[in-house]
This record gives C-alpha cells, sequence and structure tokens, in this order.
C-alpha cells in the first residue's frame, strides 16, 4: 500500500489540482525545467546607473554662467535695480527705498517734462560729446526730475517754477516753495541737456547748481518702486500744460469796453 502510494506521487492532502500534483504532471519540478529548458528567457536585472559627478558639475557651471549672462544683459541695456541713497527726492521717493531705472525705452523715445531719472554726476565742457571733466568714482548716481527739455527757458519767480513764461504746477514740492542759487533765477537749456531739480527744493543739489545735465550721463527713467513692499508701485509722470520751447503762449484778449452813454 505505501509502495502504491509513492509511485502515484499523491500524499495525503493531495488531489489532482495541487501543486504537487501538477509538478508531477509536467515531468518534474519548476526548478528541474528551468534547468532543462535552454531557450526560456532569464529575468531582467536592471543594470546600475553609474554617477557622473563630471557632468553634473558642468552642467551646474553652465547654468550659473547663463544666470549670469542674462542678469548682466538685462541690467545693462534694459533695467537696473537702484536705492535711493539721498533726501533731494523727498517726499516723493524715500531714503533707503528701491526703485527699477527703465533703460530701454529713452532709447527710442526723449525724456518727458516730470520724468524722475538717475544719472551720473559728471562734470563736462561745452559739448556733451566730450569726454568728462570730473567724475568722482565713489560719488553714487542721483536721483531727479525732469523740469526742462533741450530748448526750455527756466525761471524762479516768487518761489514758483516758469517753463517757457508758464507757471509748473508742481504739487509734489516738498514745502511748495522753490528758490533759485542766489546767482542765477533763469537758464535756458541747451540741446542733448536737461535741466533737473529734486522735489525736496530746500536740500537738493540740482541743475540750480550743477547746470542742466547732459542726456548721455542718463542712466535711465525710474518708473516702478518696488520696497518696501507697502510702497510698491508705479512712478507716474505728470502732465503740464506747457507751450513747446520757442513758442509764446497766447494772450488772454483784453475784453471789447462797454461804451456808456
Amino acid at each position: 500500500m505505501k509502495l502504491a502510494r509513492a509511485e502515484s506521487g499523491l500524499g495525503h492532502g493531495s488531489s489532482p489540482g495541487s501543486p504537487g500534483a501538477a509538478r508531477w504532471a509536467g515531468g518534474g519540478s519548476v526548478a528541474e525545467r528551468t534547468r532543462r529548458g535552454s531557450n526560456a528567457a532569464a529575468p531582467y536585472t536592471p543594470q546600475p546607473v553609474k554617477g557622473r559627478p563630471l557632468g553634473c558639475l558642468l552642467e551646474i557651471a553652465e547654468t550659473l554662467v547663463l544666470t549670469i549672462v542674462i542678469f548682466l544683459v538685462i541690467q545693462t541695456f534694459v533695467a537696473q535695480p537702484y536705492r535711493v541713497q539721498q533726501e533731494s527726492m523727498r517726499t516723493t521717493l524715500e531714503p533707503d527705498e528701491y526703485v527699477l531705472v527703465d533703460k530701454i525705452t529713452p532709447r527710442f523715445d526723449d525724456y518727458s517734462r516730470g520724468d524722475i531719472v538717475v544719472f551720473n554726476p559728471v562734470t563736462r565742457e561745452d559739448s556733451c560729446a566730450q569726454p568728462p571733466v570730473e567724475q568722482e568714482d565713489d560719488e553714487p548716481p542721483f536721483i531727479k526730475r525732469v523740469i526742462g527739455q533741450p530748448g526750455d527757458r527756466i525761471e524762479i519767480r516768487d518761489g514758483t517754477v516758469w517753463v517757457n513764461e508758464t507757471r509748473l504746477p508742481e504739487p509734489y514740492v516738498l514745502g511748495g516753495s522753490t528758490t533759485d542759487n542766489g546767482v542765477e533765477t533763469d537758464w535756458t537749456v541747451p540741446p542733448d541737456r536737461l535741466f533737473v531739480m529734486g522735489d525736496n527744493r530746500r536740500n537738493s543739489t540740482d541743475s540750480r547748481s550743477f547746470g542742466p545735465i547732459c542726456q548721455v550721463d542718463v542712466v535711465g527713467r525710474a518708473w516702478l518702486r518696488y520696497w518696501p513692499l507697502n510702497t510698491i508701485g508705479i512712478l507716474q509722470t505728470p502732465t503740464y500744460d506747457v507751450p513747446a520751447a520757442g513758442e509764446v503762449p497766447a494772450e488772454t484778449p483784453n475784453p471789447t469796453p462797454l461804451l456808456v452813454p
């Protein structure tokens, strides 16, 4: 009886559908069939990826160089951040505020009256094409407001500014009064120059003392204040009803007197 059970391959608990029956029906165990099958596909084993530290470093270096180049191009030709360091533009701009200076727009358009510009304080001879006569390397750029364009006649009368015989409304001036430099009270802006003044007229070194500035020395137009965050906003350019240089404003005709019989 034991011999019959051994030959049939069915032990206690075995049935024709059990794993043991399937093993013997196929002619042997799974391990035996794998060894006998010469055409059986081997299981896929992924190869370990070898690290390339030098390649990663080169990619990082390329990214850093590209980022620096893009930053320099943008800062040189498009826009540049600037920190206000003087008090001459109070209360429009306070010290330690940051503005973004637009460099690309002035390349295609002239500076307008009322623009706030950043410029290098250099001294030149009569022609703006001549190299600077005096320039302090550690002197930070100045920031002022454009009051006069080329050809304009600027006058200071009784604490107010007149441009081409027209009084300039300036609600942004701190204190509301403008004084001259004690020597000159009127100026004519030469070609390729701008007449600039700070909004804090009592505490501003500007064109009243060093004369109109050359446009080639202007870095750009300040158009956005972005720091501190609670002061972020566009720096609007005011509009003025001022005649162009060389034009005489139209005089208001005197009313015709009434004839009294």
